[in-house]
């Protein structure tokens, strides 16, 4: 493939970047003492190393020769950093105890003169024995007034440090919660999850230590003040928030401004399009990906002709120095829109490979709720293309790292020097008992079920974060684990407690014996949630689903998911036969509504599409009816 290049003054970033290569690779064989000509020989011998390496890379089109550099630099960096840190959590694996008491003592001794800590005598616990012993497990009751005072713009109630926002929870299993994110929260995500997962991306797939361009679908969130004039909203940046970052992604700095979700999305797209190099589609969550493609579905052409003629839709609300910021990157392109006009003709199954032949990796996390996008898009549109699920992390903090990308489980070894772990075994969620008798991470077994309850840098103490998670394996001595659930999003009308990673292995059984339907979204509720609204009295699970490829499904279909979950789970078929449960009532509707649901959802709690995780359980009345009027059958 031919590549366009824009001429540009070589920047002062790369005589930097030249002497730094030159040191690092000549320095051993050059005398203590180099007179100026060899200085200068040196400098020069590392540029062209510098740029023998960049000219050996996959590059994007059209791209600047001081961008280029920025990129390159900006991945030897991180590069290092992460290679660096990989060395310290492997080390941190080995002595996962030490560490663990290294961490919580360390949050404990910083916050020991907040009125919080001398309240629990942070200053004289000197072991997690003595901690456990005097502080309770905690819920977010616990901290509702305290950051309430901080939001006023008391200082030093539970943290000693002022937080950067008050950042809001998704809400996916309750209300939204509003915790303290603080500089030291938002460092430790970057070390030891960003760092240590771009290494171990880089190993998994080498290719995608390139030049291209990385598309990554973003929405600014908003954000409003709290009464002391700190910012209230999610807890997630915008790549325009870097002035380095913009290099890297295909979507330009002035379309982070926009506020719109849909009109934003439409910039993501038309940018991304115009770019045939693409390497890397990202976002927090698989889901996001997916409500992309089917925008593309929708309005790519559209989106075609704004690349054949250089323009931006006259039909996106944009502030007009936005708009003409972004009309002075466009120029008409008629050959990459025939490109286009051609892919799109083959249809959406594989779709993102035709556009962009270069694409290596879809970089989401697609696991718990986010597994079914994560199967829809490599069974349709991302056919061929690897996917890689980074993180376990929730607004609390990082609590994991993915550092096996190619396995098809996603797993996540937890990170010892974020969080203190504790974790509450399944067995005793239901139990009323005061002080539970928790584990710690070298105490836990391969094979159980143990709720997460974590000690974060940001004010939270033996917090229950609600998380239910599977040790499957040890990484050293350092516990592995997959996510399970979340407690809230549980079927359970009559103690059979149906997990929804369960509920969805049933429907996907169900699904594949309904012939010609692809499933596109669902959720389930409790009948004991919806009052008048259905018939019968008998507690049972209403489900509702949007398909594509059919348009009703006969009795016996719909009866066949409660066979697959009978199958599935020997309690939820013991009280079916009892005649304790009865059958689930499954109902279709109209396609949309749940993208329609979403953005209700997000309104209602104030969440970004960024951070907005689909709940599986629906605990909202208001939500049951939303679905009820979209059914279709």
């Amino acid at each position: 493939m031919a590549f366009s290049w824009v001429p540009a003054a070589v920047p002062p970033s790369l005589a930097v970047l030249s002497v730094v290569v030159a040191v690092v690779v000549l320095r051993e064989a050059m005398p203590p003492l180099l007179p100026a000509a060899a200085a200068v020989a040196c400098s020069l011998a590392g540029m062209a190393l510098v740029w023998r390496d960049v000219r050996s890379k996959v590059r994007g089109e059209g791209r600047t020769v001081g961008s280029l550099l920025g990129q390159y630099a900006a991945g030897k960096a991180v590069g290092w950093l992460g290679r660096r840190q990989r060395r310290t959590l492997e080390a941190d694996t080995l002595n996962v105890r030490r560490v663990q008491e290294e961490t919580l003592l360390k949050r404990l001794n910083k916050n020991a003169n907040t009125s919080y800590g001398r309240r629990f005598n942070f200053r004289s616990i000197k072991d997690s024995d003595d901690f456990r012993a005097r502080h309770p497990i905690t819920t977010y009751e616990h901290y509702r007034q305290l950051i309430g005072r901080v939001a006023a713009g008391e200082e030093e109630v539970i943290i000693a440090e002022k937080p950067l926002i008050l950042a809001m929870t998704s809400g996916t299993s309750g209300p939204s919660a509003m915790l303290l994110s603080t500089k030291a929260t938002n460092s430790e995500f970057f070390l030891q999850g960003v760092a240590v997962c771009l290494d171990a991306m880089r190993r998994a797939f080498p290719e995608t230590d390139s030049l291209q361009k990385t598309t990554k679908f973003f929405y600014s969130p908003t954000f409003r003040q709290s009464e002391a004039g700190i910012p209230i909203g999610p807890n997630s940046s915008t790549p325009a928030s870097s002035r380095h970052m913009p290099h890297l992604y295909t979507t330009p700095a002035p379309a982070f401004e926009v506020v719109s979700e849909k009109d934003a999305l439409y910039l993501h797209l038309l940018f991304a399009l115009r770019d045939p190099s693409v390497g890397t589609l990202e976002s927090n969550f698989a889901s996001t990906i997916f409500y992309a493609f089917s925008a593309l579905q929708d309005r790519w052409q559209e989106l075609v002709e704004d690349i054949e003629r250089g323009s931006v839709s006259s039909a996106l609300t944009l502030e007009p120095s936005v708009r003409s910021r972004l009309e002075a990157l466009v120029k008409p392109n008629p050959v990459r829109a025939a490109q286009l006009r051609a892919c799109f003709s083959d249809g959406f199954r594989g779709i993102a490979r035709r556009l962009w032949p270069r694409l290596h990796l879809v970089l989401a996390v697609d696991s718990g709720s986010n597994q079914i996008y994560g199967e829809m898009l490599r069974e349709s549109f991302c056919q061929g293309v690897a996917f890689y699920s980074p993180f376990y992390a929730a607004t609390e903090g990082l609590i994991g790292v993915n550092l096996w990308p190619q396995e098809p489980n996603r797993r996540y070894l937890l990170c010892p020097r974020s969080m203190f772990c504790e974790f509450l075994p399944e067995s005793l969620l239901e139990e009323e008992e005061e002080a539970p008798r928790t584990l710690l991470m070298e105490d836990v077994e391969e094979g159980q079920n143990y709720e997460l309850i974590v000690t974060n840098a940001s004010g939270l103490f033996r917090y229950r974060i609600g998380d239910v998670v599977k040790v499957v394996g040890f990484h050293n001595r350092c516990p592995v684990v997959e996510f399970q659930y979340r407690r809230g999003q549980m079927l359970n009308v009559r103690g059979e407690k149906v997990s929804e990673t369960l509920f969805f292995v049933a429907l996907k059984k169900a699904v594949s014996q309904w012939p010609g339907a692809q499933l596109v979204d669902y959720c389930c509720a409790e009948s004991g949630i919806m009052g008048d609204s259905i018939g019968g009295s008998d507690p049972h699970y209403q489900v509702f689903i949007e398909l594509k490829g059919v348009r009703n499904l006969t009795e016996q279909q719909r009866y066949k998911l409660d066979v697959c979950l009978q199958q599935e789970s020997s309690v939820y078929k013991s009280f079916r036969i009892k005649g304790s449960i009865g059958p689930m009532r499954v109902q279709l509707v109209a396609n949309g509504s749940f993208g329609e649901l979403r953005k209700d959802m997000m309104a209602f709690s104030n969440t970004s599409p960024n951070t907005f995780k689909t709940p599986r359980v629906l605990c909202r009345k208001e939500d049951v009816h939303f679905l009820l009027g979209k059914t279709v059958s």
